[in-house]
């Protein structure tokens, strides 16, 4: 399994290879915040600790079912809505960065679909370059 300093950097460069996503250091917030076109679909933990989470947009009966087989790992999102985002720990090996990255995608896709149809045109016309 890779450390946690690792998992967070593969985290950061997935999120960055969506087309038109933007993964950058939020410093209001801060924290590492995934973007698309103004909309958060992630954010992450700077400190690459036991403690660090990413925390992901889902659908929410996922995300119950994810909580359910994952109680240790993921848990409501932490300060979002508890409904529609999870947190999940990096440290733990439960989950494969593969997993992560599909939910990283996921969240991804869900933003995506909630953009105005002109910018995700725009998005579509990016992804076919």
């Amino acid at each position: 399994m890779m450390s946690v300093k690792n998992r967070m950097e593969k985290f950061k460069q997935y999120g960055e290879s969506l087309p038109q996503a933007k993964v950058y250091f939020r410093q209001d917030w801060g924290v590492y915040y995934f973007d698309i076109m103004g909309k958060m679909f992630g954010m992450m933990s700077p400190e690459q600790t036991e403690k660090a989470i990413i925390t992901l947009k889902n659908d929410p009966a996922k995300n119950e079912e994810l909580r359910e087989l994952y109680p240790d790992v993921i848990i409501p999102g932490y300060y979002a809505n508890k409904k529609h985002w999870n947190s999940i720990y990096l440290a733990s090996p439960l989950l494969t960065e593969d997993e992560i990255c599909n939910m990283i995608a996921a969240s991804y896709q869900l933003v995506v679909c909630k953009l105005p149809k002109k910018l995700q045109a725009q998005i579509t016309k990016e992804d076919k370059k």
